[in-house]
């Protein structure tokens, strides 16, 4: 079984107490969590994708490393956001590749 996502309470708690509890007992406890209906890899898989998607790139450093520790290769990622410059543009992918860069040469 691969390591529980969670989103430390601690960061968010003192300052937004209800989204650190959402985000901690909602998405993280209920959600992510159903690892029978989607893999905790998959949900990563899914979450990073959405997220250069969008243009995020303060949130994939967390996720892009849940993502390796879930089973996500170097490989794989590149070639997802190969795939993914396509559709979403070059900049996202470009610095995508920065985020991941940094994850996969550690």
């Amino acid at each position: 079984m691969a390591k529980k996502q969670t989103a430390n309470r601690d960061q968010l708690g003192d300052f937004a107490p209800k989204f650190a509890e959402l985000n901690d007992d909602v998405l993280f406890g209920q959600v992510w969590s159903r690892e029978k209906e989607l893999s905790l890899r998959d949900r990563n898989l899914l979450t990073v994708t959405d997220l250069i998607t969008k243009g995020s790139f303060e949130q994939p450093l967390y996720h892009m490393q849940a993502a390796k520790n879930n089973g996500i290769t170097k490989e794989e990622i590149a070639e997802i956001i190969t795939q993914l410059a396509f559709y979403v543009g070059w900049p996202n992918a470009r610095s995508a590749f920065n985020v991941a860069k940094k994850v996969w040469d550690d």
